[in-house]
């Protein structure tokens, strides 16, 4: 902080100078040269400010770090985990897109999990298809979930979709 005022002393030298020229040599405009030194004065004094409140936070740093890139372009997703992404995105936005898209793709992997890992059928075999799965998963892969009322509620809540999601892995 005080390294900071004395670079912002320094910076209103001039200022200061112009402003006790003003008032020498030319008294008729001391008023608005008062007004323009106080514009300075904030101004260095938001400076000062800005900076002591940079050096108490800590540097934020990329969740992620920054892949050097050869193209130097955008990072390139591959197609089936763009679309992936996006369904996602729309089904916990938006509960029509999470009936009509992201659903059919978690009953798409909880069918081909269960027929791999179990040997069971998602369709054929629903009782002990909701014993390994779980209620809450069961009540989003079941075929005969109802599609949603209102089209425009919230959709499915990321900590719900996580819950699903792991217990898919468990299978």
């Amino acid at each position: 902080m005080r390294r900071d005022l004395g670079r912002a002393w320094r910076f209103l030298i001039l200022p200061t100078l112009g402003l006790a020229a003003v008032i020498a040599f030319v008294p008729g405009r001391t008023e608005p040269a008062i007004r323009v030194y106080a514009l300075v004065l904030c101004g260095a004094g938001l400076v000062v400010l800005v900076a002591a409140l940079r050096r108490s936070y800590a540097p934020s740093r990329p969740l992620r770090a920054r892949a050097k890139r050869r193209g130097g372009g955008r990072r390139q997703v591959p197609g089936m985990l763009g679309r992936l992404e996006q369904e996602t995105a729309l089904g916990v936005a938006g509960s029509f897109d999470f009936h009509h898209r992201l659903r059919p793709r978690l009953r798409a992997l909880a069918s081909g999990l269960l027929a791999a890992r179990r040997g069971a059928s998602l369709d054929d075999e629903p009782e002990r298809v909701r014993a390994l799965v779980g209620e809450e998963t069961w009540e989003l892969v079941r075929a005969d979930r109802p599609a949603p009322e209102d089209r425009l509620a919230r959709g499915l809540a990321i900590k719900e979709l996580r819950r699903v999601v792991e217990s898919l892995e468990r299978i």
